[in-house]
């Protein structure tokens, strides 16, 4: 047997894959799938009894590119590790008539592939794989209830569901769900578009979603990151009530609330806000100021030193923050008697109360004097969105922000689409969402910027 199998892997690339330990009941779109993402598929051949099929694709290149890229990730079909091969076959000569179901399902599917997006199969030679791994789905004719984990059951037969988000619009039940890999997401959409959850109802349409990250904020019944089991519910329950800023509550996603300078006689801060995870881009780098150093207070966990880049911007963070409502609570912003926020000893920082964020990518203004520190606006309801992605669209962004627990009230684009301005019901909700969202990853190396406003829309 290990002659035979050393024989088989030393073959010469062919474009016809032989494919091993498929799972019982595998369908032919299934394995199809599989080869789908690195150009066209022109022929099957099932082994049912064996487990084994053939998959014949047009070009040897794009059989080379398969084959590479399932040996750096391994493919899997309903969650089982599957083992594919060059075949010794230079093409496949099958009997039609014996063939005739997989032929068959293999028309329908290089139908939907010819008339697909390019975007969706570039080419052959570069074997892209599929553009996101975040699928639209809608439920249409939902004659019974379809839950978060009915979708989850379903899709993790394709790979692993990292995050789900249902909602409804339009009166029309929907949902985002990520996979782990793209891959993943086109078998998924391959086998199940058009197919019935209960029998002749919940008719799912599935679609890629411009998304390529989710934002999930809470593990309840309309949203879920499997990958986050510490996240909140959401209904005033959180599921993790320590605030003493041990584990996941460190300064390295503190909010950073209170101004300190060095320049003039410095500034920082008492908040009386509960430091609750949100991502390093806290409320001081919402307003748009270089902050360099925080520090949260050992025996006052609710407050906070923050050391901004000068003493002008110091006053603008406490003009601009001072009073606002933050996590339901509202801030307190005052000058500090310190000059600077020391950085403890190497070793002393056990809880990680203090960070230095001088390096942090976050800042907008690494150039002094740039004439940016013009757009330096206070709180508003109104957002400033930059280095959007092409491709996504105002649907998309809507959904981000009013995911991030908002209410979106109104959207607009610039001519060039990069940029757009969004309004939330309230500064409170402009605040929170710009802390989740200013740097957040929309893929292509494309992180969304975010501002307040001085214009409404």
């Amino acid at each position: 047997i290990d002659s035979k199998k050393q024989r088989l892997d030393e073959s010469p690339p062919s474009r016809v894959l032989h494919i091993r330990k498929l799972p019982n009941e595998v369908s032919e779109t299934e394995v199809i799938a599989l080869g789908l993402p690195f150009g066209k598929v022109t022929n099957i051949l099932m082994l049912k009894g064996k487990n084994q099929a053939f998959l014949e694709l047009g070009t040897e290149e794009a059989a080379i590119t398969m084959v590479n890229y399932y040996t750096a990730v391994t493919p899997q079909v309903r969650n089982t590790p599957v083992f594919i091969q060059y075949s010794n076959h230079k093409e496949l000569k099958t009997d039609s008539a014996l063939n005739q179901r997989a032929q068959a399902v293999l028309q329908a599917v290089s139908a939907v592939q010819d008339g697909s997006s390019p975007s969706s199969h570039q080419g052959v030679l570069d074997g892209a794989p599929p553009p996101s791994p975040v699928l639209r789905i809608i439920i249409d004719n939902m004659f019974y209830p379809v839950t978060l984990d009915v979708l989850q059951q379903i899709f993790s037969k394709f790979g692993t569901v990292m995050k789900i988000i249902t909602f409804t619009k339009n009166n029309q039940f929907q949902a985002l769900l990520q996979f782990s890999d793209p891959v993943n997401a086109q078998q998924a959409k391959l086998s199940l578009d058009g197919q019935n959850i209960y029998n002749s109802c919940c008719t799912l349409r599935i679609d890629f979603s411009k998304l390529v990250n989710l934002n999930v904020k809470y593990n309840n019944d309309k949203s879920r990151d499997y990958t986050r089991p510490d996240l909140p519910t959401g209904d005033g329950e959180s599921t993790n009530k320590d605030h003493s800023l041990l584990g996941k509550y460190t300064s390295d996603s503190i909010c950073a609330i209170s101004p300190l300078s060095a320049a003039a006689a410095a500034a920082a801060a008492a908040s009386r806000v509960a430091l609750s995870g949100s991502g390093v881009s806290g409320v001081l780098l919402a307003s748009n100021l270089n902050e360099e150093r925080v520090k949260i207070l050992y025996n006052k966990k609710d407050s906070a030193l923050i050391q901004l880049s000068d003493g002008n911007q110091a006053q603008l963070a406490m003009s601009h923050l001072n009073g606002q409502k933050v996590f339901g609570k509202v801030m307190r912003v005052t000058l500090s008697k310190h000059q600077t926020v020391a950085l403890p000893r190497e070793g002393l920082d056990d809880q990680l109360l203090t960070k230095d964020f001088s390096g942090s990518p976050l800042h907008r203004f690494k150039k002094p004097g740039s004439k940016n520190f013009q757009n330096i606006f206070p709180p508003s309801a109104t957002l400033h969105l930059s280095n959007i992605r092409d491709g996504v669209g105002e649907d998309d962004l809507r959904l981000l922000f009013s995911n991030s627990g908002g209410t979106v009230k109104a959207f607009k684009f610039f001519q060039d689409r990069k940029m757009a301005l969004i309004q939330m019901s309230s500064v409170e909700e402009a605040i929170q969402t710009l802390m989740d969202l200013h740097n957040y990853d929309m893929g292509g190396n494309h992180h969304l910027k975010v501002s307040f406003s001085k214009s409404t829309i």
